[in-house]
């Protein structure tokens, strides 16, 4: 009987001290079903949970919160967590006491958090203040201080001031995807920028989502049988998906929507992730009857490793596929990868293309991949091969300059070019090539 209770009292205070988040506001997270208050704010209106209103650059979340602190209401005027409920009862440690928070405001001005006890008892507010407006900005508090004072243990209670101050006209807050420093950024990490252009010409390819292209039917992006997902969103204006709480998506092109793919050469993906590895991607063929489960289907999946938060680009001859019997029925393509269950994926540039109209050569495979992007000082490229040659050209596609190299990791100073975008073409000692474009800011 004591071992039983020393176990119940060791897993008690796991359960204790472990305060709910992310706060992300999603109707699967934390958040939005969460009974919040409202406080010295005029009426005081419920706090609301919508729709993002700008799903773009750091935040592409679908859900966030919205406060609008009236002109009439107090400059400490907030929301509030129930006592005892949604975020759960925890102590400030030296692990958990650095809290992000996203904030997207019309004005400049500060933001307040702070954590109470039951009893009401606080260490008081911290204040951070945007430095942007109308753009999603991440803030830090930072409550190391405070780590000593007996209210930084028995938490159960959380408060937020997205306008601190006075103010002269209402002034509409959005707060989203409250994170403690011990809890995992990675739902949250997105790409700045949207992912490169394909510049393939428009007879070479076949695209099911991309940009550039007029797009074929595609019965669903997320099929029944899936696990994870979908949002869609655009970065910089460029129509993106993203997929999270991942294991696998399927995107299935059925019936009438089958797809011809005989007289392509190559599939293309461009894929960012913060999280996930391995990547896979899976093709199927129903087979000349185009029905599933009609006794010719095949399928076939390839494995890659990303390299983490910067856009990766796929080129994969289809021939890489070996156990693909026919390309003439495609109907699904399946993604997938690790972590099981909390992968987070954004996808764009999904299509085949044939090699033999495009004039480029392309690689088995992605050996190359080339980071960051947009650059500043200098472009890290790495290959899976040796590189022999690194050539960048101008939007007007004159060569700048030439690199010769015998190295499978290159380091390309880029403070003599100006601000713009650029072309960089990579040849491998194979003699195939790669080309990407980025942005140098």
């Amino acid at each position: 009987m004591r071992l039983l209770f020393t176990l119940l009292l060791a897993f008690s205070t796991q359960l204790l001290f472990a305060q709910a988040g992310p706060i992300d506001f999603e109707p699967n997270g934390f958040g939005a079903n969460w009974a919040w208050t409202t406080f010295e704010n005029g009426p005081n209106a419920p706090l609301e949970i919508i729709a993002n209103p700008n799903p773009t650059g750091i935040n592409p979340s679908s859900t966030v919160s919205k406060f609008v602190a009236l002109i009439n209401g107090a400059p400490w005027a907030g929301f509030e967590s129930v006592h005892g409920q949604g975020i759960g009862v925890f102590n400030l440690t030296a692990a958990n006491c650095q809290i992000k928070m996203m904030v997207y405001k019309s004005v400049i001005s500060n933001v307040g958090l702070k954590f109470a006890t039951p009893s009401g008892a606080s260490s008081g507010e911290i204040l951070v203040s945007n430095t942007v407006v109308n753009q999603w900005e991440e803030l830090t508090f930072n409550f190391t201080n405070v780590l000593s004072n007996p209210t930084s243990t028995g938490i159960d209670q959380i408060i937020i001031f997205p306008d601190f101050g006075q103010r002269s006209d209402n002034n509409i807050c959005y707060i989203d995807n409250i994170k403690f420093s011990n809890q995992d950024g990675s739902q949250s990490a997105a790409p700045m920028v949207p992912a490169p252009t394909p510049t393939y010409p428009a007879a070479a390819v076949i695209s099911m989502f991309s940009n550039p292209y007029t797009n074929v039917s595609v019965d669903t992006w997320q099929a029944p049988w899936s696990s994870a997902q979908l949002t869609d969103l655009q970065i910089q204006g460029n129509d993106t998906k993203r997929y999270s709480a991942m294991n696998f998506a399927g995107i299935e092109t059925l019936g009438g929507n089958q797809l011809d793919l005989s007289s392509m050469t190559h599939f293309r993906i461009d894929y960012w992730t913060a999280n996930m590895n391995p990547f896979k991607v899976k093709l199927v063929d129903f087979g000349n009857n185009g029905q599933y489960a009609g006794g010719d289907d095949s399928e076939s999946e390839l494995s890659f490793q990303p390299v983490s938060q910067t856009w990766n680009t796929l080129e994969i001859p289809l021939s890489q596929f070996t156990a693909l019997n026919s390309l003439s029925h495609f109907s699904q393509l399946i993604l997938s990868g690790e972590p099981v269950g909390t992968g987070v994926v954004f996808i764009d540039n999904v299509l085949f293309f044939d090699e033999s109209q495009t004039g480029l050569e392309t690689t088995a495979v992605n050996p190359v991949v080339l980071f960051p992007n947009p650059c500043e000082d200098e472009l890290q490229i790495k290959g899976k091969e040796m590189i022999s040659s690194i050539e960048i050209y101008n939007a007007l596609g004159q060569k700048l300059v030439t690199f010769n190299c015998n190295q499978s990791e290159v380091s390309v100073p880029t403070t003599k070019l100006t601000s713009g975008i650029y072309v960089v073409k990579i040849k491998t000692q194979n003699g195939l090539a790669q080309q990407f474009k980025i942005q140098k800011n």
